[in-house]
Formats: structure tokens, sequence, C-alpha cells
């Protein structure tokens, strides 16, 4: 079941942050002390970032974010919205069942709802072509720039 996260699931979002990314940097937290910070994060970002979750059994077992961005206005059209999928992750053992392409899925039809003009996804090389499945496509027009 996919569902949007909540206040009260920042403990079992934060578990999944904290596996996503166990091992990548040097100086890592614990997943504690990862919890209050995230918590202190979710609120001050509740307005901008929506997490959806999949719950098997009750228990939170995937999950995908999703970045709103407001866009400068533009005559007849001042309400412009853009949205970024970012930090989807499903625990190994429930990888391979749909889950996280639900989430995905959940996470970018409730961005346009609520008026996104795209929804774009920075993506590992894996993982790109789940995400073409699901409609994502690239783009001449989005370009990055990197810090050097």
């Amino acid at each position: 079941m996919i569902s949007l996260a909540d206040a009260r699931d920042v403990a079992d979002v934060a578990r999944l942050l904290w596996l996503d990314t166990h091992g990548d940097e040097p100086a890592q937290e614990s997943a504690d002390a990862f919890e209050a910070t995230l918590a202190q994060w979710w609120v001050a970002h509740q307005d901008s970032h929506l997490a959806f979750v999949a719950r098997v059994d009750a228990k939170i077992v995937g999950m995908a974010w999703v970045a709103l961005v407001a866009r400068v206005p533009r005559p007849g059209a001042t309400s412009r919205l853009s949205a970024d999928i970012q930090s989807v992750f499903v625990r190994p053992e429930h990888r391979g069942q749909g889950i996280g392409s639900a989430l995905v899925e959940a996470a970018s039809d409730h961005a346009m709802l609520l008026g996104s003009q795209r929804v774009t996804v920075c993506s590992g090389r894996r993982a790109v072509p789940i995400y073409e499945r699901l409609g994502f496509e690239s783009s001449r027009q989005l370009l990055q720039r990197r810090p050097m």
C-alpha cells in the first residue's frame, strides 16, 4: 500500500534513508541521531518535500520523495511548479515486486495533481530503464552544471 507519509513515519523513513546511504560517507551519524536530524528537517521542509511510503503488513519497506519547486510566474501562468523525484529506496528483501515503481508513480502523479509542469529525476545508471518504463525520457533542454 502506497501513502503519503507524515511526521509519525519519520523514524521509519529515517531508517530507510540511513540504510540507503550507510557507508557512503566517511563520518556517518548513527541511525538514531539521523532520526532527530530528519525530524527537524521535515518540519522545516514539509511544504516543499513530500515523502511517499510503501507498507507491507503495516511495515514501511520503501519510500520516494518529491521535491516541489515554485517557478517564476509568467503572464497568464502565475502558479508554476516543477517537481523532482528524490531518494527512492526499497528494502532489498522487497525489491523486484514493483514497489519502487509504484512509489515513483504515486509521487509523480501527486506532483502533477498539484500543478507541476514537469517531474524530473536524477537516476543511477541501473535505474534508468525503470524510469523510462514509467514515462521519463531524456531531454536536451534539461541541463545541469556541476561544481567546478
